[in-house]
């Protein structure tokens, strides 16, 4: 066997394979993927030189194998197959087409895709920039055979009212106009692809680095959730239909509180009860009030002073609202697609209330970035209920853009939680809640993964 130039193991090979099993099931990848990530963790470039260099090994005579000839992908099939790889990994990225002018001057219109897809990252937000203000950031460029440490420049100018600007140093020698370009940002830090170019398939141990480096968290709350799901059943923290959220948040030592801001470093927890009912039972995407300022009706006590009834001494308007049907309030909801708003009417009335379209999207990139929708078993011990955690579903990156029809469609509907204490306190609401069914759940985050907690 050669001499090895690469660092000496410090765990056997066998152990290694092992490693590579568990992270095959975790990332859901081919073993050759998973035993290269191995490698490279030990600082080598792959599997194969790993195996090469701590594995005693036979002379054996080398056999001459008819070469098989394979012909490259080109062209609009080389983005759209690269496209594929990169959704099929679940990685989020923004594209950028190279124009000649760019190439010559050396800056791009940071167009608002991208600078949507930069703030929703909390990497740079063009619209706290200052005018004249250029920001450098460290990146790299990936090219067929290298990776090269370069800067990205972010840059709004003086003139012609300040539009973004960004450049990536040492690209012109490694594009051509329109070749178009995949920004992926990977904790903070901006990568940067020509898929026009390159065949991302021969880097799919880097990209399954990513997937990995990506998911970090939503690995490591698994794992607890596996650890909570093996003590038994969980004993509820209280009664009622938010008892499973409250006892899982309690489980994981997440304190209750009233805050929109996702749950576990980022990732949003939904909890349902496992029972044939719960294939009815409408999951909560977010709360979201009303445009009041463009609304008819000022505020959650009006509406309840207008379509509200007495129950338990209390007003109380508690129902659903939808496009498809008219509730037993009179009420029901409209979207006026031409001005991309969502109005609550009464049948009679008229409208009651309003919800800009843009206000609801940026809601659900908000609540949504990362879900585990989490399914647990309700059973009865002693008097007391308890959950068995059953299986989560971990959903990515929303499509936004189907929020507005999903509620056209009657797909995602409202729910109004509004009291009056005694007809005549202070009128307090639970939401707006907006909801889905979770078999609908595909509709709206196409990225799905679903562990077993048994």
């Amino acid at each position: 066997m050669s001499e090895n130039p690469y660092p000496e193991l410090k765990r056997p090979i066998a152990r290694l394979k092992d490693d590579a099993k568990k992270l095959k099931k975790a990332l859901n990848i081919s073993q050759n993927e998973a035993l290269n990530i191995i490698a490279t963790q030990h600082h080598y470039p792959d599997w194969q030189t790993l195996d090469f260099y701590n594995t005693p090994r036979k002379a054996i005579k080398p056999k001459t194998k008819p070469q098989k000839v394979t012909y490259p992908i080109i062209g609009e099939d080389l983005i759209h197959h690269n496209r594929e790889i990169l959704a099929r990994l679940g990685l989020d990225h923004s594209d950028l087409i190279i124009t000649a002018t760019g190439i010559k001057k050396s800056i791009m219109d940071a167009i608002a895709p991208l600078r949507e897809y930069f703030k929703l990252n909390h990497y740079h937000d063009y619209g706290l920039q200052q005018q004249g203000e250029k920001i450098l950031q460290p990146a790299k460029l990936i090219t067929a055979t290298s990776i090269i440490d370069t800067q990205v420049s972010l840059y709004r100018p003086n003139t012609k009212k300040g539009d973004p600007r960004i450049w990536i140093y040492q690209l012109k020698e490694h594009v051509q106009p329109n070749d178009v370009l995949a920004l992926l940002l990977v904790k903070g830090l901006l990568y940067v692809f020509n898929i026009s170019r390159i065949d991302l398939n021969t880097h799919l141990t880097l990209l399954n680095q990513f997937v990995y480096q990506v998911d970090e968290v939503a690995f490591e709350l698994l794992e607890k959730l596996r650890a909570i799901a093996k003590l038994g059943p969980l004993k509820a923290v209280k009664s009622g239909d938010t008892a499973i959220g409250m006892t899982i948040e309690h489980a994981l030592g997440i304190s209750a509180n009233s805050s929109k801001n996702p749950d576990y470093k980022g990732i949003e927890l939904k909890s349902a009860r496992e029972k044939a009912k719960a294939q009815k039972t409408r999951s909560t995407i977010f709360a979201q009030v009303a445009s009041w300022d463009i609304s008819p009706l000022k505020s959650s006590g009006a509406i309840v002073d207008k379509y509200g009834y007495m129950r338990e001494d209390d007003l109380k308007l508690y129902c659903s609202i939808s496009t498809k049907t008219i509730n037993s309030q009179g009420l029901s909801f409209e979207y006026q697609e031409s001005k991309d708003l969502l109005v609550e009417k009464h049948h009679i009335d008229g409208e009651v209330a309003v919800w800009k379209g843009s206000i609801l999207r940026q809601r659900l990139l908000e609540k949504h970035k990362e879900t585990f929708w989490i399914k647990a078993e309700s059973i009865e011990i002693d008097g007391t209920e308890h959950f068995i955690l059953k299986s989560v579903i971990h959903t990515k990156n929303p499509l936004v853009g189907q929020l507005m029809q999903l509620l056209a469609d009657g797909i995602i509907t409202m729910d109004h939680l509004i009291k009056r204490k005694n007809g005549t306190g202070n009128a307090t609401e639970k939401g707006p809640l907006f909801k889905i069914n979770p078999k609908h759940l595909d509709l709206l985050f196409p990225e799905q993964k679903e562990y077993s907690l048994e």
